[in-house]
């Protein structure tokens, strides 16, 4: 009886840097990109986007994301001001606004904000975590608790050349999910950078 097998998205993460990085597939399903966004507003220069790009890029940054329309823009806030808004773009002229206070809430009243849940596209309800699930940097889980993301920093004792060594990796049946993820991600990579 043979078995049906999933591969894992595993999505390399160019710089590690979290305002601008691509984030490739190794098997070259799927290529995404977080950079500043290029139309922010004067007032706020603190805004990403998150773009899915058609393919590959190449070792040195290029503009071809300047020829789409981002999926996602994160406009954070100020820090006496809150957060800030998260922009799903369905089309050029159809936003959903949602502030990422409400995207992402704490799990527990007086918990940590380092534990946060989120409802995705698909209307479920996942959580991520810091450091606190089998080693990894970061995890998101299902609602039954089950992993289906992680995101993994290089180990210090391993030498990389031209990259950042850091992974991503979305269980293959959650594929549907990446821009979520990789969005409620960053959003949580920013909130530990800032220590909101």
């Amino acid at each position: 009886m043979a078995r049906n097998l999933q591969m894992p998205y595993t999505f390399e993460d160019r710089t590690g840097d979290l305002k601008s990085s691509d984030f490739d597939d190794i098997y070259d399903r799927m290529f995404l990109r977080v950079t500043p966004y290029p139309h922010a507003s004067p007032r706020n220069t603190n805004s990403l986007a998150i773009y899915v790009m058609g393919r590959r890029s190449t070792r040195h940054q290029d503009a071809r994301h300047l020829e789409r329309h981002p999926s996602v823009i994160l406009e954070f806030g100020q820090a006496h001001l809150g957060l800030g808004t998260v922009h799903f773009i369905q089309s050029p002229f159809s936003r959903t606004s949602i502030p990422m206070v409400n995207y992402l809430k704490k799990t527990a009243f007086f918990g940590g904000s380092l534990s946060r849940k989120f409802r995705a596209a698909d209307g479920r309800e996942y959580k991520w975590q810091h450091r606190s699930v089998d080693g990894h940097e970061w995890a998101c889980l299902s609602e039954e608790g089950y992993i289906v993301a992680h995101y993994d920093l290089r180990p210090p004792n391993i030498a990389v050349y031209g990259i950042s060594g850091n992974t991503l990796t979305i269980h293959e049946a959650y594929s549907s999910l990446c821009v979520d993820i990789l969005t409620s991600l960053t959003i949580m990579r920013y909130i530990a950078e800032h220590r909101l």
